[in-house]
């Protein structure tokens, strides 16, 4: 039953989230780059203002995945390097802390090229 709570509320954090961002782009006029921005931003500040955070707590992975959590781990690993090495931190320590990330984006974007068909519409 703990897993099956789990799960649901991972679900829902994640959810509500993606909610957000169809509602931005069903009722504005932001495109999906400016929404993707916006929501990595607002992952960086809510983080750094310590309201992240307790969304990380509840929904873990849910709130990890969206591009929001992008924002998070940035924000987390210049805290993090920061208190480790000083001012060069806020250059290295996003950087370092979502590596793999940005390291799997860039390899399943090469392979998913190699397959694709361009089309101009």
């Amino acid at each position: 039953m703990d897993i099956f709570l789990e799960y649901l509320k991972v679900f829902i954090t994640g959810g509500l989230i993606c909610t957000v961002g169809q509602i931005l782009i069903d009722k504005t006029k932001l495109t999906p780059a400016r929404i993707l921005v916006l929501f990595v931003t607002l992952g960086a500040i809510f983080t750094a203002i310590g309201i992240y955070e307790p969304l990380v707590q509840f929904g873990n992975a849910g709130a990890k995945v969206p591009i929001s959590g992008f924002g998070y781990s940035l924000a987390k690993g210049v805290m993090k390097e920061v208190d480790e090495i000083g001012f060069i931190g806020i250059f290295t320590g996003g950087v370092k802390a979502t590596s793999a990330g940005i390291a799997a984006a860039v390899v399943f974007g090469y392979l998913a090229s190699l397959f694709a068909k361009p089309t101009i519409k």
